[in-house]
């Protein structure tokens, strides 16, 4: 599963990712980190077992299932980081769409496109967990102001 160094970077970030988010984020950033951690775990586990036909179809249906988990979180909490992370699942699950209609091995271009794609979910991720992190303790602070003057 984890035959390369690339893997285990990639893992490791993404379990980064996941940890960050339950260490210091909301429910929002909690279901949008295990979205991304499902995705990729899954796509590298399942893929080696697959068919390529059939890991192509379930690298697809992996995608489009965390997409549709980012809108309904965007729709829920309506957050610029989530608009942000469901666009870029959306380029994921298009890449992968492109790749598979046209038949073609994934290559260079495709390990590219998918690994910045991932690490700019990632990121969405991460900055959507600090700016909960932010808000969170201006928000104490403010309490123990407030609690302190009156």
């Amino acid at each position: 599963m984890f035959h390369s160094i690339y893997m285990q970077v990639g893992a490791a970030l993404l379990v980064g990712t996941l940890a960050f988010a339950f260490w210091k984020g909301g429910f929002a950033e909690r279901v949008g980190a295990c979205l991304n951690v499902g995705n990729g775990f899954l796509t590298m586990a399942l893929n080696p077992f697959l068919a390529p036909g059939a890991a192509a179809v379930a690298t697809l249906t992996f995608d489009a299932a965390a997409a549709v988990g980012f809108l309904f979180l965007a729709m829920r909490f309506a957050s610029l980081w989530l608009g942000a992370a469901m666009l870029l699942q959306a380029v994921q699950f298009s890449l992968h769409a492109y790749y598979l209609v046209n038949d073609l091995a994934p290559d260079v271009t495709h390990a590219w496109i998918n690994n910045l794609d991932t690490t700019g979910i990632n990121l969405c991720i991460v900055a959507g967990t600090a700016m909960t992190w932010r808000r969170r303790r201006r928000e104490g602070v403010e309490q123990t102001a407030h609690a302190a003057r009156g």
